[in-house]
C-alpha cells in the first residue's frame, strides 16, 4: 500500500448519507492521510460532483438500471453457481446411487474430521469470551463514533433469532430431547438422569457455541467493512493477513467456499422445514407425506419468498422476522400456560445450571474411549451445520448491526439469542418429557418413527390442537421465507463483490437455486443427504473460521482510534490513516455489470 505524503484522494465530497459524512476515494482502498485540524479540505456543503461517475453509496442500483440487469463478480458468481448447479443435476440424474454415496461420505467426514469441528467450535467460543470480557475493544462502535443503529432493538433481535436458528428449533425443539431421553451414550435410557442429560446435550447443540461462531464472522465483517472501509464480503476479514491480495485469487477462493457453504447450509434448513410443513399439513388436512409433496411445497414457499426478496431488507425481511418471532412467542406462551407450567419453570434454572456445570466436559467430549459413533449424527452434524450457516448468518448480522458497539454486539449476539433458545427448548422439550415421564406418553415413539411430526404430536395433548398446529405451520413457513430471502441477500452480496445493494435479478436467482438444492437433497436421500451436504461444505469453512479469529484480533489490535488505524512500518513509528466508514457501491471486489 502506498503511503506517500503527497498522495491525494481522487475525490472528496459529502454524500449526505448517515453512513458517513465525508467520502474520500482512492483507487482501491478508502484511506486518506489524517488532515491537521487547522486545514480544511472539504466542508459540509461539499456535494457530489455532477460529472462524477460514482453512484452515491446507498443508492439502490435497481432504481437506476431497472431490475433486469446482472451486476456481479464474474469469477465468484459463475464458479459458485456452476458448482452448485452441477451438484443439483448430478443428484437428480443419479438418484439411485447418491443416497448410498451420501451416507458413506457422511461417515467418513465425521470419523476423520470430527475432532477438527469440535476444536474449531471451542476456539471460536473462547475467542468471543476473550473479546467480551478480557479485551479493551468493547467501546469501539461499528461505523464510527457518530454511527447510530438502523433498526430498533426488537427488530434487531428478531432478525438475529430468525436468521440464526429459525426452522431448526421448530424441527428439533421437541424431537431432540426425546431422542436423547430414549437413547444417549452418557446415561441409561429413561428416568430422571436420562431426562437431565437429554436437555444438557440439547442445550450444548443449541447454546453458546453456535452463536459464538456467528459472532466471530459477523463482527469480522462489520468491523472491516464499517470501520475500515472495505467492501462487505467474507474475504474482507482477511485483509490483515493477505493485504491487497484479497482482491486476487485468494479472496475469490474464500468467497466461493463461503457461497457454497452458505447455500448448502440454508438448503439443509429449508429441507428440514419443508418436511415439517408437510407433516403439519398432513396432520391438519390428511394430504399424506412424500418427497413429491415436499418438492411441491418447496416450490410454492420459494415463490412466496421472492416477494420478500424483491421488497428488500427493511420492508421484507425485517417485517417477516418480527411477525414470525411474535407468532412463535405466542405459540410458546400457549404451551407454557396450558402445559406443566411449574415443571417447566423449575426446569429452566436446573437446565441452565446443569449446562454451565458440564459445558467444559461436554464441549470437548470426542468419544475417544468409548469408540462409538453417536456424535456423527448429532454433535458433528450440528457443528458442521452452524459453521456452514456462519457466512450467511454472520454477514446478515453484520449488515443489520451498524451503529452497535462491539460490547453491545457481542452481548446481543451471544447471550440474548442463547437465552431465548434455552427458553424455547425448555418449554417444548420439558413439556414433552413431562408427558412422556408422568403423563400419557407416546411422544418418544412418534419421534422415533417420524421426526417432523413431533411438534404436532405434542400439541395434540392440549386444547385447540387444530388451531395451534395451524399456527405452527404458519410459523414454519415464515421462518422458511426469512431463511430463504436472508440467505439469498447474503449470497448475492458475496457474489456481487461486496455490493451492499445487489440487483434483484441475482437475488431471485439465488432464492430459486436454494429451493432447487433443497429439493435435490430431499430426492437424493432425505435427512441423510441434508446432513452430508452440511458436513461436507462446513469442513473447508471451519479452517477459514480459525483464520478469521486471528485476522480479527490483528485488525482490532491495530485500531488506534474510532476512525483511525495504525499501520506498522517496521521499527519506525506507525503511520495514522483516516478511513471511510462504509464502502461505496464502487468499492467492490472485481464487480462487473454484465447487462
Amino acid at each position: 500500500m502506498a503511503r506517500s505524503a503527497d498522495r491525494k484522494p481522487h475525490a472528496c465530497y459529502n454524500t449526505g448519507n448517515p453512513w458517513h459524512r465525508i467520502y474520500c476515494e482512492y483507487d482501491r482502498t478508502s484511506l486518506s492521510r489524517v488532515i491537521p485540524s487547522k486545514e480544511t479540505v472539504v466542508t459540509d456543503e461539499t456535494k457530489l460532483p455532477e460529472n462524477s461517475p460514482e453512484t452515491p453509496p446507498d443508492s439502490p442500483a435497481d432504481s437506476q438500471n431497472g431490475w433486469f440487469h446482472l451486476d456481479v463478480h464474474p469469477q465468484v458468481f459463475f464458479v459458485s453457481a456452476a458448482l452448485i448447479v452441477l451438484f443439483v443435476v448430478a443428484t437428480i440424474l443419479f438418484q439411485t446411487y447418491v443416497g448410498d454415496a451420501f451416507s458413506m461420505l457422511q461417515s467418513a467426514m465425521s470419523l476423520y474430521a470430527g475432532w477438527f469441528f469440535i476444536l474449531t467450535m471451542n476456539v471460536a467460543f473462547l475467542f468471543v469470551l476473550g473479546l467480551l470480557f478480557l479485551s479493551r475493544f468493547g467501546e469501539i462502535r461499528l461505523g464510527g463514533p457518530d454511527a447510530r443503529p438502523e433498526f430498533s432493538t426488537f427488530g434487531w433481535f428478531s432478525m438475529l433469532f430468525s436468521a440464526g436458528m429459525g426452522i431448526g428449533l421448530l424441527f428439533y425443539g421437541v424431537a431432540e430431547p426425546m431422542f436423547h431421553y430414549v437413547a444417549n451414550p452418557i446415561s441409561e435410557a429413561g428416568g430422571p438422569e436420562a431426562a437431565r442429560t437429554a436437555m444438557d446435550i440439547t442445550f450444548l447443540h443449541w447454546g453458546l457455541h453456535p452463536w459464538a461462531v456467528y459472532a466471530v464472522v459477523g463482527l469480522s465483517l462489520a468491523f472491516f467493512a464499517f470501520n475500515k472501509g472495505l467492501p462487505l464480503s467474507i474475504r474482507t476479514a482477511f485483509y490483515p493477513i493477505f493485504g491487497e491480495k484479497i482482491y486476487g485469487w485468494r479472496g475469490n477462493v474464500v468467497d466461493i467456499v463461503a457461497t457454497v457453504a452458505t447455500l448448502f447450509g440454508v438448503a439443509t434448513s429449508l429441507g428440514l422445514g419443508v418436511q415439517q410443513v408437510n407433516a403439519g399439513l398432513d396432520f391438519l388436512l390428511g394430504i399424506g407425506q412424500s418427497r413429491l409433496i415436499q418438492v411441491i411445497l418447496i416450490g410454492g414457499i420459494t415463490a412466496v419468498a421472492t416477494w420478500s426478496v424483491v421488497k428488500g431488507l427493511d420492508k421484507g425481511i425485517r417485517r417477516l422476522s418480527e411477525i414470525n418471532l411474535t407468532l412463535a412467542g405466542l405459540l410458546a406462551l400457549f404451551v407454557l400456560l396450558v402445559g406443566p407450567t411449574l415443571f417447566v419453570l423449575n426446569a429452566v434454572l436446573e437446565n441452565i445450571g446443569y449446562y454451565v456445570q458440564n459445558l467444559p466436559a461436554l464441549s470437548t467430549w470426542n468419544e475417544t474411549y468409548e469408540q462409538t459413533q453417536w456424535q456423527h449424527g448429532w454433535t458433528i452434524f450440528y457443528w458442521a451445520w452452524w459453521i456452514a450457516w456462519s457466512p450467511f448468518v454472520g454477514m446478515f448480522i453484520a449488515r443489520v448491526s451498524y451503529g452497535r458497539t462491539i460490547r453491545e454486539f457481542l452481548l446481543g449476539v451471544l447471550l440474548v439469542p442463547t437465552l431465548v433458545t434455552f427458553l424455547w427448548i425448555t418449554i417444548f422439550g420439558n413439556t414433552a418429557l413431562n408427558i412422556e415421564m408422568f403423563g400419557a406418553g407416546g411422544i418418544a415413539k412418534a419421534v422415533q418413527e417420524n421426526i417432523p411430526i413431533s411438534l404436532f404430536v405434542l400439541l395434540e395433548n392440549f386444547p385447540l390442537d387444530w388451531l395451534t398446529s395451524a399456527l405452527s405451520v404458519v410459523v414454519i413457513i415464515t421462518f422458511f421465507v426469512t431463511s430463504s430471502d436472508s440467505g439469498s441477500m447474503v449470497i448475492d452480496i458475496i457474489t456481487s463483490g461486496g455490493n451492499p445493494n445487489p440487483p434483484v435479478l441475482s437475488r431471485l436467482f439465488w432464492a430459486i437455486l436454494e429451493g432447487a438444492v433443497a429439493a435435490a437433497l430431499l430426492l437424493g436421500g432425505g435427512l441423510a443427504a441434508l446432513q452430508t451436504a452440511t458436513i461436507t461444505t462446513g469442513l473447508p469453512f471451519a479452517a477459514i473460521l480459525l483464520g478469521m479469529c486471528y485476522a480479527l484480533w490483528k485488525g482490532l489490535s491495530e485500531y488506534s482510534g474510532p476512525q483511525e488505524m495504525a499501520v506498522g512500518a517496521g521499527k519506525k513509528a506507525p503511520t495514522e490513516f483516516r478511513i471511510t466508514r462504509k464502502p461505496s457501491l464502487k468499492k467492490t471486489f472485481g464487480r462487473r455489470k454484465l447487462w
